[in-house]
């Protein structure tokens, strides 16, 4: 039986210190990562967002480009995220019975992945709608932010099996 080395976080050093991981060794891949996550809105606002009533303008288009921009700068948000040239970003808002069902999809070729990148258009997108509708609704919830699927590199490809 093949020992099994110990579990460790790559981010943090023997120490314990926060560090970035070096990814200069490794190989340059295809990679694509899918993000999900939603928010929950009174009737009342959600009606005001679909009749394009919002003092601020058109929720969903300002919540998709704010997704996509924060993907670009996911690294300038989480101190230890690698910059990355991204190739492609779709982030999508979708009415729910509750709300928005939020969905981001990246994809860039490099040596580390683009998980973080997805998640952070998919909140972005939550919290700039809740700025948008929040004179409408103060007790909108963001919530379930998730990795649905991730392909490329050493790990290969996950896809969550409780949706």
């Amino acid at each position: 039986m093949a020992r099994r080395e110990k579990a460790r976080l790559s981010h943090a050093g023997r120490d314990g210190s926060a560090r970035m991981v070096d990814v200069s060794q490794k190989p340059e891949t295809r990679r694509e990562a899918v993000a999900r996550g939603s928010i929950r809105i009174s009737r009342e606002a959600m009606k005001l967002v679909r009749e394009g009533r919002s003092k601020k303008g058109n929720v969903v288009e300002t919540a998709r480009l704010a997704g996509i921009l924060a993907a670009k700068r996911a690294s300038d948000l989480i101190p230890l995220c690698h910059p990355l040239a991204l190739e492609h970003i779709d982030v999508a808002l979708s009415e729910s019975a509750s709300g928005f069902d939020i969905e981001a999809r990246v994809r860039s070729r490099g040596p580390t992945g683009v998980e973080m990148e997805a998640l952070s258009a998919v909140a972005v997108a939550a919290l700039t709608v809740y700025d948008m509708v929040k004179a409408a609704d103060r007790t909108m919830v963001i919530e379930n932010i998730r990795v649905m699927e991730k392909k490329g590199g050493r790990s290969g490809h996950y896809v969550r099996k409780d949706g």
